[in-house]
């Protein structure tokens, strides 16, 4: 069968449905996955998308093909999924889904045992190379099997452990599920909690009735941002389509970007665990780093992707990990990302501070001022070394490093400019200690990699 290499991403398989993805495609991946993971059993889920039943129908039948036994958990958010693979010991797990894309994409996110994740390094190249190369093993000659369970009150408890529910005070907020996976446990969480909360978009729907499931785009956040300050709510939290990651809004209606949310992060922990060590991507502010020194942790900066930061995590034994994305992880969350958790440590935070949100950001944004992620279109691949070098040549006089890119650091003003996994694009996030500074410096560094 003839496949589209590009569905095969960095961290996942992704791609528009039925031209790139269909039931064939979701099928031989079934069959990749399992003879890749060569385990008696996996777990199977799927998000709320239209074609999401069949996508996991046709991918369970590829699995079965191969001999391997398949536990259904139905709908569920990837984080759930996770769970789901830790709890019940088996061998991986799929996830049908898009995350954040729009309704007309779906995919799938793979994980082996321990819920650690398929990459295209490691195990999504496989299954690709398998598949295309036309190198599945033989059908077995005993299919496997195929049950159902589920795992929601479980994962419920799972999450609330992070935090102690009966510190929370009585807040106002929003919630914005987005038609997502966040409808499905959300409620429950929050049931658990005093706080008075207003549901946006939480019947779950495929269509994405409202607008799309993803709150890194301004409009799609219209309708929090509007109700935080109509209700003059103490904050607002968004989630994308699967519910593996969370957005903050604060009780003016200002949106937070990932790198003040993973300081904040940062400091929940170190407050209950002093002296642990945090990973952070190396895009995010300063801030984060200053916070984990001023409380007397360990800050490692650490390449951009879920992969990475996980593997770096396990290496060291963090306790949590940030992606100025929205993607948090856990170390007592098997490592893998989660997109409650974050929502439950911000209000315990706020709580035992007696602090609003915003007066939480307050020394935060009188300090850091980050351009947000930038980018530039490149005509191929081709233009990276170029530009990179270009980069380097320009800031001889800075303290330069190349784990991910080439970041730059001065003083007063840093950036990291990196190339996208996925498409040509170079990414610039650039940080500096006034705002005239940051633009001036933001407009330079545009004009040099764009020249």
């Amino acid at each position: 069968m003839n496949v589209n290499l590009d569905i095969f991403k960095a961290y996942d398989v992704r791609g528009l449905y039925p031209g790139e993805i269909n039931n064939e495609v979701a099928r031989l991946i079934g069959r990749g996955l399992a003879a890749y993971l060569q385990t008696p059993r996996i777990g199977v889920s799927r998000d709320m998308r239209v074609s999401s039943p069949a996508l996991a129908s046709a991918l369970m039948d590829g699995a079965r093909e191969q001999g391997t036994d398949v536990i259904d958990y139905g709908m569920m958010g990837t984080d759930m999924l996770y769970f789901a693979v830790v709890r019940d010991d088996l061998g991986g797990g799929a996830q049908i889904t898009a995350s954040h894309n729009p309704q007309q994409y779906n995919g799938v996110k793979m994980v082996r045992a321990g819920a650690l994740p398929l990459s295209g390094d490691a195990g999504i190249g496989d299954i690709r190379d398998m598949i295309v190369q036309d190198r599945l093993p033989p059908p077995a000659a005993r299919h496997g099997s195929i049950s159902t369970r589920t795992v929601v009150s479980e994962y419920v408890e799972k999450v609330i452990s992070f935090v102690d529910p009966s510190v929370v005070k009585p807040f106002s907020v929003v919630l914005d599920a987005g038609n997502g996976m966040a409808g499905l446990v959300a409620p429950a969480l929050f049931d658990r909690l005093p706080c008075k909360v207003t549901q946006l978009c939480f019947d779950i729907d495929g269509t994405f009735p409202n607008h799309e499931a993803n709150p890194l785009i301004e409009e799609n956040r219209r309708d929090i941002t509007a109700e935080v300050i109509r209700q003059k709510a103490d904050l607002g939290i968004a989630w994308d389509g699967d519910a593996d990651r969370c957005f903050f809004i604060d009780g003016s209606g200002e949106f937070i970007s990932g790198d003040f949310v993973t300081a904040l992060l940062a400091e929940a922990f170190l407050l209950k665990h002093p002296g642990s060590t945090i990973v952070y991507d190396l895009r995010a502010s300063r801030a984060v780093k200053d916070v984990v020194a001023r409380h007397g942790g360990r800050a490692l900066m650490n390449r951009v992707g879920h992969a990475f930061v996980k593997r770096r995590m396990r290496e060291v034994n963090a306790i949590f990990g940030g992606e100025v994305t929205g993607h948090y992880y856990f170390r007592d969350f098997y490592y893998a990302d989660n997109g409650l958790i974050p929502a439950l440590l911000i209000l315990e935070l706020m709580s035992r501070k007696n602090q609003s949100l915003r007066d939480l950001l307050q020394p935060f944004r009188e300090r850091y001022f980050i351009s947000g992620e930038i980018n530039t279109k490149l005509a191929s691949m081709q233009e990276v070394p170029k530009r990179l070098a270009a980069v380097e040549a320009r800031y001889t006089d800075a303290t330069i490093a190349k784990m991910d890119g080439v970041s730059v650091d001065y003083p007063d003003w840093r950036f990291n400019v990196r190339p996208s996994n996925t498409e040509p694009l170079l990414r610039l996030n650039l940080e500096a200690a006034s705002p005239a500074m940051m633009e001036k410096r933001r407009d330079e560094v545009l004009a040099l990699i764009r020249g």
